[in-house]
């Protein structure tokens, strides 16, 4: 889900905090599977329970924190005939500031706003699972 020439942080995974953060989702009601994947550039998998959704939705998180603090965290739908999708990043680009967002449904590049997101990767993770959980809300409407 990480687009090529996106993304990219100067700083290595930080298997430490995606493991902390895979025990923490793990642990969660909303969530079937969270796995560490070791092929190519290290990160966290988080498959969240289709219970949470209509239809036949299925929903997934793919998370990578760099050491120092840059992050990308991608949420993903998949829906019978389509896809939709946002992120969330802290990293260097040429296309917005650090710390940006990129609108669904499709989160490309010219979808990307500025944005500020807390520091510590539990604030972060609370900050998506709200936005997450309100989608969800707006899936049943």
């Amino acid at each position: 889900m990480v687009p090529v020439g996106d993304g990219a942080s100067p700083a290595p995974i930080d298997r430490s905090v995606l493991e902390q953060m895979q025990s923490r989702f793990a642990g969660s009601r909303m969530v079937d599977a969270a796995e560490i994947i070791e092929e190519d550039n290290l990160y966290l998998r988080v498959e969240l329970s289709g219970e949470y959704y209509p239809g036949e939705i299925s929903a997934r998180f793919e998370i990578r924190w760099y050491r120092n603090e840059d992050f990308n965290l991608h949420y993903q739908e998949d829906h019978r005939d389509s896809t939709w999708k946002c992120r969330w990043d802290r990293h260097p680009n040429t296309h917005n500031s650090r710390a940006h967002f990129h609108r669904p449904p499709a989160a490309t590049r010219s979808d990307a706003e500025d944005a500020q997101w807390p520091n510590d990767h539990r604030d972060v993770c609370r900050t998506v699972l709200e936005y997450v959980r309100k989608r969800i809300e707006t899936l049943w409407e």
